[in-house]
């Protein structure tokens, strides 16, 4: 009863933050899920509840929607999740979360230290935040780093960014989840009808404590969270990976 507590936590608290930074989901759920689930399980339960968070915040934002690039970083996406569920059945998991975890720590530290400089948006920035999104989406459930480095980079308006996500989240989340169901690497979590209610249920309170602090929060506030968020995230990945090797 506890670890079903605590994963209604993560889900709650995760959606919350979806909401507020535009792709906080997997970042602070996946790797407590991942935990009380297991590490195939976990993910896919985050891919589930991203997508469903995703589709519910499109509704809101839609007008907000660069549909230009959301459509280029999904198509290279596509590209960095066939291989990703593929490798989930010849690599260990727990060396991909590390060296996932790392690359995320040092993108997010070198597009930080950019500062105010500006890097104009180019489709190839695009494809390698894409395909990278799209490998850490399959492999490990968190595809946000990869394109809040982008993000950052070329300083894209967070409203148009935190808007864009949702229907790319929506599309990486479904796409990773076919194809892993089509690799045969995962199935569906093995958990009773109604918790996948209260699931479905955790993630609309988090989307509405979310709504209510967005309307509060300023945007340079929000794109420091993005950061913060992002590296707790490349933090949590790595410490699961160094358990999992330990374990």
């Amino acid at each position: 009863m506890w670890s079903i507590v605590l994963v209604l936590l993560a889900v709650l608290v995760g959606s919350s933050m979806q909401r507020v930074t535009g792709m906080g989901f997997a970042l602070v759920a996946a790797p407590f899920l991942v935990l009380l689930l297991g590490p195939v399980d976990g993910v896919i339960l985050t891919n589930l509840c991203s997508a469903l968070t995703a589709a519910i915040i499109l509704t809101r934002v839609v007008r907000d929607v660069d549909w230009r690039r959301a459509g280029a970083l999904a198509l290279f996406a596509i590209a960095g999740i066939v291989p990703g569920a593929m490798i989930l059945r010849y690599v260990s998991a727990a060396w991909l979360e590390i060296a996932i975890g790392v690359l995320i720590a040092v993108g997010l530290t070198a597009s930080v230290n950019l500062g105010r400089v500006h890097i104009r948006d180019r489709r190839s920035f695009r494809a390698i935040a894409g395909v990278f999104s799209g490998f850490m989406n399959a492999t490990a459930g968190v595809g946000g780093p990869a394109v809040s480095i982008y993000a950052l980079a070329t300083n894209w308006p967070h409203r148009s960014f935190a808007a864009t996500m949702q229907p790319y989240f929506l599309f990486i989340g479904l796409t990773s989840l076919g194809a892993k169901f089509a690799s045969g690497s995962a199935g569906v979590p093995a958990l009773q009808g109604w918790v996948w209610l209260l699931v479905a249920v955790a993630c609309v309170a988090g989307l509405i404590q979310g709504e209510v602090l967005a309307r509060f929060l300023k945007p340079h506030i929000a794109r420091r969270l993005l950061v913060i968020v992002a590296y707790t995230g490349a933090a949590a990945t790595i410490a699961r990976g160094v358990a999992e090797l330990v374990g």
